[in-house]
């Protein structure tokens, strides 16, 4: 079964309006529910999800020291102009841990499983 690590912002870190309004629990409900319709597709799926840099380049590092993964997905909230140069630190320690896995770009969580089954 392809594994799939799927990185994010903690949604309580995020600013409620760049979540249409929505709660952080409803967020994370949501994004859940994703990775459940994910795993009904056959793959295996591991959610990162981290603070707004304070320790993010670390709990990601230790999530791809686990194990291998084919298939990295980051997550749309992450590719916000104001956090480029958290997505470029991310991304760079995500190309030296897992040089072969595919990386993937949702749009929303709700095109979680589209973004994987394009690359993997």
């Amino acid at each position: 079964m392809p594994a799939v690590l799927a990185l994010g912002l903690e949604p309580e870190f995020v600013d409620p309006k760049a979540m249409g309004g929505f709660t952080p629990e409803v967020v994370r409900a949501f994004i859940d529910s994703q990775f459940e319709r994910i795993r009904a597709l056959g793959y295996e799926v591991e959610s990162c999800l981290f603070d707004l840099g304070d320790t993010a380049e670390n709990v990601v590092t230790e999530q791809l020291r686990k194990r291998n993964f084919d298939c990295v997905m980051i997550g749309a909230g992450l590719r916000n102009p104001a956090y480029l140069s958290l997505f470029e630190r991310l991304l760079n320690v995500v190309h030296a841990l897992a040089p072969g896995a595919k990386i993937c770009f949702n749009s929303s969580p709700g095109d979680s499983a589209e973004a994987v089954q394009r690359w993997v």
